[in-house]
């Protein structure tokens, strides 16, 4: 908050240094506001400088973690030779592999069944003589109860919907005078089963629904097994990979799915670990050294700077056991570069080594991702604590320089008023100075005659 400067309008010869006292009084007065509106602005400054610090050991995180997850995945890439049949995703570890899926003869689908005769109405046709029927879905039965005025098509849907059953009703109307009225329940799961309504509990042959659509399950062959589930989405068959089924395939056909460790994917996460690992030390180093910024000598810039020697100086001892192994190098400036001559270079068994390096999603890179996070994370990372820190010093400054702003301005005003008053009062002196100038002036030359010129 700035404070408005008065204009001191008087009528003295001395307005003028009346002015120049007023406005040296709210100078002086002003100098502590100026103060904390200097901290003001390098609080500001830091803020903006501790969000780009954040955003970018936020980056090196993210990249870091992606290479932990190289590690847990074996940087395995998965493919389908035709993803209108099945498609392929990798769920957990899983290993390098090919796999043939044939005679795939049947895509999972669930029951759905309507009754085998409508009813006029839905509100006022008896749907059972004495209202007490059973629900039949695979292996388990379920009591369906209707009094008198539940006894229609709305009160049996709605009875079915409550009865803890793994389907749901509805009612079709199928538009005709008579008979207009269908019931239609459907199972929520997919798979073969027994779905059926019975007027008489036990009695298969009083089963009100049809028994065509009694759903179907995931039947196929993988590498000559026979394989068959109650759902289209597999992955309990081959470790670490989830298996979709979509369609059938035509007699002969078969249907490839490839799981290979790819140096490609390495090797694009390796050059994003390079690239985030320059900005994260380029935004550090703006704040060290004889230019450095608004954050020199934090304790923040010592736990990056700390994090990035871990990362630099990680090895586990195996075959390729440091990133300097992998082609990793930093210059005599410290920046980063990636020989991906010497990577691709790498032998199977050194390569499989490289994998062992990046760890787990919680060890190795995983590990150093994690710590990072601590420092980065938007929401509880150390960044976010000191931000929030100086977010409340600068609400604490806001208040003091309203305040003071506030006493300043009563401040010039009142010192305005008394130089107003003595402005006036010099006025009222010169005006009498030069009435007695003037009697003095008629006095002398009445004693003494005109004056000589």
């Amino acid at each position: 908050m700035g404070i408005t400067p008065l204009k001191f309008t008087g009528i003295s010869s001395f307005s003028e240094d009346f002015q120049t006292i007023l406005s040296r009084a709210v100078s002086i007065a002003s100098l502590p506001l100026q103060q904390l509106q200097n901290d003001q602005t390098e609080m500001l400054a830091k803020k903006q400088s501790l969000s780009s610090l954040r955003s970018a050991v936020s980056d090196l995180a993210i990249a870091i973690e992606a290479l932990g997850e190289v590690g847990a995945t074996r940087s395995l890439s998965v493919s389908s030779t035709n993803t209108n049949r099945v498609t392929v995703s990798k769920s957990g570890n899983a290993s390098n592999g090919l796999y043939h899926l044939t005679n795939i003869t049947s895509v999972a689908s669930v029951a759905s069944e309507n009754f085998l005769t409508g009813v006029d109405t839905q509100d006022a046709t008896p749907v059972d003589g004495d209202g007490e029927l059973e629900l039949v879905l695979g292996t388990q039965t379920y009591a369906v109860s209707l009094d008198g005025a539940s006894n229609n098509l709305l009160g049996l849907r709605d009875a079915i919907n409550h009865s803890g059953a793994a389907v749901t009703a509805n009612i079709i109307n199928s538009g005709t005078e008579t008979a207009t009225y269908y019931l239609s329940v459907t199972a929520q799961q997919p798979g073969e089963t027994v779905l059926a309504l019975r007027s008489e509990a036990g009695n298969s042959n009083s089963n009100l629904l049809g028994s065509g659509n009694q759903g179907s399950n995931a039947e196929f062959e993988l590498n000559g097994i026979p394989i068959t589930r109650g759902d289209n989405t597999i992955s309990d068959v081959i470790d670490g990979l989830t298996l979709t089924i979509l369609d059938t395939t035509e007699p002969g056909e078969q249907v490839s799915i490839a799981a290979n460790s790819s140096r490609g994917t390495f090797a694009t996460r390796l050059n994003d670990l390079v690239a985030a690992y320059n900005a994260a030390a380029s935004a550090v180093n703006a704040h060290i050294g004889d230019d450095a910024g608004v954050l020199s000598g934090d304790a923040i810039l010592r736990q990056i700077q700390g994090a990035l020697r871990r990362m630099n100086g990680y090895a586990n001892g195996g075959e390729v056991g440091s990133l300097a192994a992998l082609g990793i190098e930093l210059d005599k400036t410290g920046t980063m570069s990636f020989d991906t001559a010497k990577f691709y270079s790498l032998s199977t068994s050194q390569f499989e080594s490289a994998l062992d390096l990046m760890g787990t999603r919680e060890t190795g890179f995983g590990a150093l991702a994690q710590r990072l996070d601590e420092i980065s994370n938007p929401v509880s990372g150390l960044i976010k604590k000191q931000q929030d820190a100086l977010d409340q010093s600068d609400d604490r400054i806001d208040r003091q320089v309203e305040a003071m702003s506030e006493r300043i301005a009563v401040m010039q005003s009142s010192l305005a008023i008394r130089l107003q008053q003595a402005d006036v009062l010099i006025s009222q002196f010169a005006s009498q100075q030069s009435q007695l100038e003037a009697v003095v002036k008629s006095l002398n030359t009445m004693s003494f005659g005109k004056e000589k010129g």
